[in-house]
C-alpha cells in the first residue's frame, strides 16, 4: 500500500504513514451553525466523508472528528435580527445540517463536539499560553502574539512583514501587532458568556480546534482538513496557537479542498447564486449530487450547472441500469472472492492523493464493460460471460461504498426518481437501443415482468415506445 497524500503545509505529495502504524486521526473543520448549509459546504463534507471511507476500505481504524462551532459572532447577529437566543439559532442549524447531510448520505463523524460544551479546555489551553509568553490580556481579551511564534505563516506561506491589517483579520489598537488574534472575548451586554480568569467571556474562534482535536485525538494528528478558504487565517492560527502550546508537530499531513464555483462565478449571496443543499436536493438525486462533487479532484474548484448535473444524473442512471442488468450475474459468493481488476485501479487512483476523478473513470470502465458483456451475449449468458459480469458488478458495488453512491437497488432507485420527477433528462440513443433489443428478448421469451421493467425505464428517459408488426419504435416525449 502506497497512499500519498498532497501536504498543504509542504506543498507537495508525500507518502501517508500515519503516526501510528494502523491507526488514522482525522479531524476537519465543521460549519459555524448561523445559516443553513450549501454546495460548498457539502464538497467539503462529501470529499473527507469519502476520504474516511477509503481509509477504511484499505484496512486503518479510522477516528474521526468534525466539529460544530456553535458559539460566534455570527449566530450571535443572527438571533438578534431574528429576535431570539443564539441556542435557539445553534439548535436550528445543527438540525438542518444533519439533515442535509444525512440526505446527501454522509455518515456521521465518530466524535462530533460542539465548541461550547469544552470551554474548561479551550481556558486551560490559554492559561499555557499566556505562562509560556506567546499571549497577553488586554481590559478582559486575551489574544495570541504572532510575533512569539517564529514559523507564523508557514502554511499560507505569508509574511507578517508583507501582509496589511484590514482584510481578513480584525483590526484592533489594543494589539502589539495588528495580526495578534482573539484566543478569549470580554463579555458585551446580552451576549453568551463563561467564567474564566480573565472574566466573563467567550472564546475566538480558532482556540476551539485546537481544544477539541487535542482532547479527542491527542498529539499529532494524522489529518486535519476543511476548505481552502480556511488556511488562513483559521489554520494559520491553530498551527501558531497549537505549537505554542503543545510544542512543534500538531499535524502531519494538512488537506484543503477547492471551492464551488456557480455556472463559472464565485458563489455569493450577493451574486444570488448561493444554492442551499436543500434547494439542490428538489431537483436532483442525492447520489448524482455526490458525483458531481467527485468528479474533479478535491483540491480544484468545481463549477456547478444544470448541464453538469444532467451529465452526472445521466451516468447514474447507467450506473444503475448496468448493474439492474448484471444482477443475475450475481450469484451467492462461496467463501471470500478476491477484489477484480476494477477495483485495484481504483485504489491506484485513489492512493494518487484520493483522485476520485480518475477512481470514476474505472467504475465507468466497469459498466461500459458490463454492457459490452451482455450486448455480445446469447440468452441465456454462458458462464464465462457471468463470471466476468459478476466480478466487474461487485467491484462497482465496492467502489460504491467507498464514494457513498449505489447505496438502493436498482429498482428502489429508478422508482424513486420516477416518483421525485428527479432529474428528467433525454437518453443516449445507443442505450435506448439496447433497452429495446432486450425488451425485445424479454417478450419473445414471455418474460412480460421483464419487458415491462424496461419500458418504465424507458419512460423514466422521457422515452415513448410504439410496438409495430415491423417492430418497435421510439421517439422522445414531447
Amino acid at each position: 500500500m502506497n497512499i500519498r497524500i498532497y501536504n498543504s503545509l509542504s506543498r507537495k505529495k508525500e507518502r501517508f504513514e500515519p503516526v501510528q502504524p494502523g491507526r488514522v486521526r482525522m479531524y476537519v473543520c465543521g460549519p459555524t451553525v448561523y445559516d443553513s448549509s450549501h454546495i460548498g459546504h457539502a464538497r467539503s463534507v462529501v470529499v473527507f466523508d469519502v476520504i474516511a471511507r477509503y481509509l477504511r476500505a484499505r484496512g486503518f481504524e479510522v477516528t474521526y472528528v468534525r466539529n460544530f462551532t456553535d458559539v460566534d459572532d455570527k449566530i450571535i447577529r443572527r438571533a438578534e435580527a431574528l429576535g431570539t437566543d443564539w441556542k435557539t439559532i445553534a439548535e436550528k442549524y445543527i438540525e438542518e445540517f444533519y439533515s442535509d447531510m444525512d440526505a446527501l448520505k454522509v455518515k456521521r463523524a465518530d466524535i462530533e463536539p460542539r465548541a461550547t460544551a469544552h470551554i474548561p479546555h479551550m481556558i486551560r489551553v490559554i492559561e499555557s499560553l499566556i505562562r509560556k509568553g506567546h499571549a497577553y490580556q488586554v481590559d478582559g481579551d486575551v489574544f495570541f502574539s504572532v510575533e512569539s511564534f517564529p514559523g507564523y505563516g508557514k502554511l499560507s506561506g505569508r509574511k507578517l512583514d508583507e501582509m496589511e491589517a484590514g482584510a481578513r483579520v480584525e483590526v484592533d489598537e489594543r494589539k502589539r501587532n495588528p495580526f495578534d488574534f482573539a484566543l478569549w472575548k470580554s463579555s458585551k451586554p446580552g451576549e453568551p458568556s463563561w467564567d474564566s480568569p480573565w472574566g466573563k467571556g467567550r472564546p475566538g474562534w480558532h482556540i476551539e480546534c485546537s481544544a477539541m482535536s487535542t482532547e479527542y485525538l491527542g498529539g499529532m494528528l494524522d489529518i486535519h482538513g476543511g476548505g481552502k478558504d480556511l488556511i488562513f487565517p483559521h489554520h494559520e492560527n491553530e498551527i501558531a496557537q497549537s505549537e505554542a502550546a503543545f510544542g512543534p508537530g500538531f499535524v502531519k499531513y494538512w488537506m484543503h479542498n477547492g471551492f464551488v464555483n456557480i455556472e463559472h462565478e464565485k458563489m455569493s449571496k450577493s451574486l444570488g447564486n448561493f444554492l442551499l443543499i436543500r434547494d439542490v436536493l428538489k431537483h436532483h438525486h442525492p447520489e448524482a449530487v455526490r458525483l458531481f462533487l467527485l468528479s474533479k479532484h478535491y483540491r480544484s474548484p468545481i463549477d456547478f450547472s444544470k448541464d453538469a448535473m444532467g451529465e452526472w444524473s445521466t451516468g447514474l442512471d447507467k450506473i444503475y441500469a448496468a448493474l439492474e442488468r448484471g444482477e443475475k450475474a450475481i450469484e451467492p459468493p462461496v467463501g471470500q472472492i478476491d477484489p477484480g481488476d476494477y477495483w485495484k485501479r481504483f485504489c491506484e487512483a485513489m492512493d494518487d492523493d484520493f483522485n476520485t476523478a480518475q477512481a470514476l473513470g474505472v467504475l465507468f470502465e466497469a459498466v461500459r464493460d458490463i454492457n459490452r458483456l451482455m450486448d455480445a451475449s446469447p440468452e441465456p449468458p454462458p458462464a464465462e460471460t457471468l463470471d466476468a459480469v459478476g466480478g466487474a458488478v461487485r467491484d462497482i458495488l465496492q467502489m460504491g461504498r467507498v464514494l457513498g453512491i449505489l447505496l438502493e437497488s436498482p429498482a428502489a432507485y429508478f422508482k424513486e426518481k420516477r416518483a421525485k420527477g428527479l432529474d428528467a433528462v433525454s437518453a443516449d440513443p445507443q442505450e435506448v437501443e439496447r433497452l429495446i433489443q432486450s425488451r425485445a428478448r424479454a417478450r419473445s421469451e414471455r418474460d412480460w415482468k421483464t419487458a415491462d421493467r424496461i419500458r418504465d425505464r424507458l419512460a423514466e428517459l422521457n422515452i415513448v415506445l410504439e410496438d409495430r408488426p415491423e417492430g418497435t419504435i421510439w421517439k422522445y416525449k414531447s
